[in-house]
């Protein structure tokens, strides 16, 4: 199993500080995305989680100033590619460095998802496909990892996942938020589980 393209450099290597900067990444895309959303709904208080999904805060046609919530999810997808550089950079094997490269694609994906907004024909998809690509990209980085306490939360949490979509939800921003949830989790296993920057 070979060690990690980081933990060939220096301690003050450029790619070691991207790397410890990069891992919190994750779950600060977490807290800007709700901080758009919560903005976004003081702008609209016809919104309810219990009625509507939360794209439709991004849809002209519905919302006031839905230019919140999508630019919201360009500034979170930022974010999360640069927690996805982490994943890459400090993979050990090629099954966290293709689960992370999935990852990665997934978070252009957040961003699609405004750009494409509510009431767009790719909108569905590619709402979906993000979803989808990140929990798969979860799942291959969490069965490589070499940590056992991360790779059987990570296997938890993608069960989690799975068991959310036979759950009949009364709005789809729910599902939502559960689901997004569970990938904030993930976020955060990476850093309080994750492995540490060697410099050995």
């Amino acid at each position: 199993m070979h060690k990690a393209h980081a933990y060939n450099m220096g301690r003050n290597s450029p790619i070691q500080e991207v790397l410890r900067i990069s891992r919190y990444m994750g779950v600060i895309s977490s807290l800007v995305y709700w901080a758009f959303v919560a903005w976004s709904i003081e702008n609209n208080e016809w919104f309810s989680f219990l009625h509507n999904a939360l794209s439709d805060l991004g849809s002209p046609e519905m919302a006031t100033n839905p230019w919140i919530y999508n630019y919201g999810l360009v500034i979170t997808s930022l974010l999360m590619i640069a927690f996805s550089i982490h994943l890459i950079l400090s993979s050990r094997n090629k099954a966290e460095t293709v689960g992370a490269a999935y990852i990665s694609i997934s978070a252009v994906f957040i961003a699609f998802i405004g750009v494409f907004h509510a009431g767009t024909r790719p909108h569905s998809f590619v709402s979906t496909y993000f979803f989808l690509q990140f929990f798969v990209g979860m799942l291959i980085y969490g069965l490589g990892s070499d940590e056992n306490r991360l790779r059987y939360s990570i296997l938890a949490i993608f069960a989690l996942a799975i068991l959310g979509t036979l759950i009949p939800w009364p709005s789809v921003a729910l599902i939502e938020t559960y689901e997004i949830a569970l990938i904030t989790a993930f976020t955060v296993l990476v850093v309080l589980l994750g492995r540490g920057l060697n410099t050995g």
